[in-house]
């Protein structure tokens, strides 16, 4: 069993009702200090772009969601899309860059990462189904290349999502709905002396519109949070847990509908679908100048899909499965300090980043009716990577102000083929290897405060991401055995804006940017064809 282990939904339930029912017992004369954050309206003074910002549980409790991604169209610009069923990663779209399921957006959940490197359907691919949005304290956004702390997937920007260690009360919620939709939310938390406690679990199923095919989404959330806060430190220990399973109904052709076959909520393959679960553990400890954070995540996910239906295999039907079976290990750490240099104070903060993706399967397989026939491609990948980065702001003029700074990445990728032959009979041995590479990334802003209400701003910078493993190995197509050349383990991206934040009368909160993005690369490794 992994080092996260299977931390069942059963066990959390208990943890639940434990809280729920010491919290009644609560000292009657501890007063709790609770601080409440809404939107974060005004960034002038600490924001170094205009295209940042912070949104509270204000905000969030305002936003009608229809899934769980939709949190992050709070993201100005930021637009969320879903296929293939209500149990998979979303697709986003940012600054024009159509940025898939997350390959230079990078999104973490109280410092774990949610981008997963060389995954079974797409490099980057971002999940955001283990979060109960109920749960969210807040979440900020920086669009661009400008942020030193922020490193692979961050080409056109980042999003960072905190959890709440407290929340108002506690909560039940049951809603119900059209299509077979239901869902469930109970939470229980205590604070006292010694710390708090908060859990949650939530319960959703779901069918969906379509005729033929009913998505049966059976998903579940389970959360157990503890820590401690106080003016000296703050601690925190996160237990998460999540399962999902469903059906899908995917692209259909026009001329089936148009034939009178199926209509527009018809399917052709009414077994596609998908498995997927997330285990997690993570800490936070912040003492003074010093900040700590550590994961480990246990991850996988089965995904059936069938875009062509008969056109390759006219006998067993077209249907793929993609598979991906992963632990990652990870952290930060970061110390904050400030220096006298010639006349300026400047604040500084440095870090060191380690991850680690133990991936002991991620492959293709040809199936019908989610029943494998064989694998196209199966592989081992293991990928290591660790980052320095160092930043810096110094307050030049009561008006002017530069910040700045750097981060150095290291990351190495091995690839080992699992089955030697595939259904083709291709031979994959061409397809192990390894490979390193590092990449550095200079970052700067400059900023003019007209007022109070008003800043000017201009940034530039350089970011990256990571390609897949297996493509950065190169080797053989699994489909033919036709060589396939390496691409570059990490790809840069640069950035500029040029933009201002102005709050009008104290109601509008208007941000406005010219910027420019270009990245050296956009190859993608096809999980759906196993290839570049």
């Amino acid at each position: 069993m992994p080092l996260v282990g299977r931390l069942s939904l059963v066990t959390i339930g208990m943890v639940l009702l434990m809280a729920v029912s010491t919290a009644a017992r609560a000292e009657p004369n501890q007063i709790d200090t609770v601080v409440v954050e809404g939107h974060h309206l005004n960034l002038v003074g600490e924001a170094i772009a205009a295209a940042e910002g912070v949104i509270g549980r204000r905000e969030l409790d305002l936003q009608p969601l229809s899934r769980t991604g939709a949190i992050l169209e709070l993201v100005p610009g930021m637009v969320v899309t879903q296929h293939s069923g209500n149990g998979k990663a979303n697709q986003y779209f940012l600054r024009g860059f159509n940025l898939d399921h997350g390959t230079d957006f990078a999104v973490d959940l109280d410092g774990m990462p949610l981008n997963m490197r060389s995954h079974g359907h797409g490099q980057g691919y971002t999940d955001l189904n283990p979060v109960i949005p109920e749960l969210v304290e807040t979440l900020s956004y920086r669009k661009g290349t400008y942020y030193p702390e922020v490193g692979d997937f961050s080409g056109a920007g980042s999003s960072s999502i905190r959890l709440a260690d407290q929340l108002d009360s506690g909560l039940l919620s049951v809603a119900t709905g059209e299509y077979g939709y239901r869902r469930g939310l109970l939470t229980g938390q205590q604070r006292s002396e010694r710390g708090f406690w908060l859990a949650a679990l939530e319960l959703n199923r779901y069918d969906g519109p379509w005729r033929d095919i009913a998505e049966q989404v059976v998903k579940s959330n389970g959360l157990l949070r503890f820590g401690q806060s106080d003016d000296q430190q703050r601690w925190t220990v996160t237990l998460m847990s999540y399962q999902n399973r469903w059906n899908s109904a995917d692209q259909i052709p026009q001329r089936a509908v148009s034939s009178g076959l199926i209509d527009r909520f018809g399917s052709l393959d009414t077994s596609l679908g998908g498995d997927s679960s997330r285990y997690s553990v993570s800490a936070n400890w912040q003492q003074g100048a010093w900040r700590l954070r550590g994961y480990a995540v246990d991850q996988s996910l089965d995904l059936w899909s069938n875009f062509t239906y008969f056109q390759d295999d006219p006998v067993n039907g077209d249907q793929f499965q993609q598979v991906d079976r992963r632990q990652i290990y990870g952290g930060d750490l970061r110390y904050q300090f400030s220096q006298r240099w010639a006349d300026w104070t400047v604040e500084q903060s440095a870090g060191l980043q380690l991850r680690s993706d133990q991936i002991d399967q991620v492959g293709l397989a040809k199936s019908v009716a989610r029943q494998r026939l064989g694998f196209v491609r199966l592989d081992r990948v293991k990928q290591h990577s660790v980052a320095l980065y160092w930043q810096g702001e110094a307050q030049l003029t009561a008006n002017w102000r530069l910040s700045g700074g750097a981060r150095h990445d290291f990351l190495t990728a091995r690839s080992a083929d699992l089955i030697g032959e595939n259904i083709y009979a291709v031979d994959l041995s061409a397809n192990r290897g390894d490979k390193s590479d590092s990449i550095s990334s200079l970052k700067a802003s400059l900023s003019y405060t007209v007022g109070p209400a008003l800043e000017l701003y201009a940034s530039a910078g350089q970011g990256f991401h990571s390609n897949d493993a297996r493509g950065v190995i190169g080797g053989v197509d699994p489909s033919d055995g036709s060589v396939l050349a390496a691409v570059d383990p990490l790809v840069a991206s640069r950035g500029a804006e040029l933009g201002l934040r102005a709050i009008v009368a104290n109601q509008l909160n208007l941000s406005l940017a010219l910027w420019w993005l270009q990245l050296d690369s956009e190859l993608l490794f096809v999980g759906d064809a196993g290839n570049t």
